[in-house]
């Protein structure tokens, strides 16, 4: 294979893939509907992007060229329907992903909310430990400017996605669920097999492996025997907080640990919603030989996700907050969070219907 070719390149997870490919070596480029500041720095790091349906610019070597795509791009795109006709080799984005953490020691974030930022915050714990990592993150990292992270080392952090049942294409050796909201019902079709999916999601976890799920998720885990389950949450689970400090614009806490405590913690994005995050992500980080002292740096040097809580003025008289929260839980946690930080502020809501 010396070329892939992308099909909904500028998507997040797409372009991180696409990302990897290149540095890989290989040939890559592909179609995306809309330029955008993604697909933009896809094309200024060397990757070929265009933005018109034309199946003429699609590698004409079927046989040395991998084809990924997305479920977002519908199947009557002209370059979908010439690529299937022409027995070109095609994989969804979510194989594709699957068959690069196979060869590795892959540690999974999945959950309808707060894995972005949970898998980025474990991937830069990790970047600056001893250990190292890789990463594919659903979300471009303020820390690195982009949503791929590369090393030499065995372990691979990855944002396991359950839109399309993305997810089910893992292997983890270890696993956090972080929350079992409904979402995605165009797809689920009912709440009940939502869950089941993130049910079947516990039993892909390797034996000997281990999963952290956040504390009164209605999801049952259906996990191999060897699998070590662990609970979470802010104030109660295996992993939770304790001494939690809120003021003068900075969250101090100490994290409570069967393994080992580690007092004064200090999150260098201070929002209320990453007491939690950040809880998985040290959890896993410990689980997995990284120290207090490279856990205790890497929650203090964490710059946040672009689009996730992301302060873009932050001065005595103005805050402009940019989030993405969409689900309702999501809309509830941002607002309670500002509530939280900015008490007795006056704070106005600006909100952008996105999709349907």
């Amino acid at each position: 294979m010396d070329n892939v070719y992308f099909i909904g390149i500028g998507g997040i997870g797409m372009s991180a893939i696409a990302r990897y490919y290149k540095h890989a070596g290989k040939n890559v480029s592909g179609y995306d509907r809309t330029c955008t500041k993604l697909t933009q720095a896809l094309e200024n790091e060397g990757i070929q992007v265009h933005y018109q349906d034309d199946p003429s610019l699609i590698p004409i070597n079927k046989e040395k060229t991998l084809v990924i795509y997305t479920p977002a791009v519908p199947e009557t795109l002209g370059e979908m329907q010439y690529v299937r006709e022409n027995g070109y080799w095609m994989v969804k984005r979510s194989k594709a992903l699957g068959e690069i953490a196979r060869e590795c020691t892959t540690l999974a974030v999945a959950g309808t909310h707060g894995k972005t930022t949970t898998s980025t915050l474990l991937g830069h714990i990790y970047t600056n430990s001893g250990a190292g990592c890789s990463a594919f993150l659903g979300g471009i990292s303020k820390n690195y400017h982009t949503n791929l992270l590369l090393s030499h080392s065995n372990y691979l952090v990855a944002e396991a996605d359950e839109f399309d049942r993305s997810f089910l294409q893992l292997y983890p050796n270890a696993a956090i669920i972080t929350s079992t909201d409904a979402d995605h019902l165009d797809i689920y079709g009912t709440k009940e097999a939502y869950l089941e999916s993130f049910r079947h999601y516990t039993t892909l976890i390797q034996p000997g492996g281990a999963l952290i799920i956040h504390e009164g998720l209605e999801m049952q885990p259906d996990v191999q025997e060897s699998v070590r389950t662990y609970t979470y949450s802010v104030e109660h689970g295996d992993f939770h907080a304790e001494n939690i400090k809120i003021e003068n614009g900075e969250i101090t806490f100490d994290f409570i640990s069967p393994i080992e405590n580690i007092t004064g913690i200090n999150l260098g994005q201070p929002v209320p919603i990453n007491i939690d995050n950040g809880i998985a992500a040290m959890a896993m980080a410990q689980l997995n030989g990284c120290t207090a002292d490279e856990i205790r740096y890497g929650m203090m040097t964490y710059k946040g996700v672009d689009r996730r809580f992301d302060f873009r003025i932050r001065n005595a008289k103005h805050v402009l907050l940019y989030d993405y929260a969409h689900h309702p839980k999501e809309i509830y946690q941002s607002a309670k969070s500002m509530r939280e930080v900015y008490k007795g502020r006056h704070i106005t809501a600006i909100f952008q219907p996105h999709l349907y």
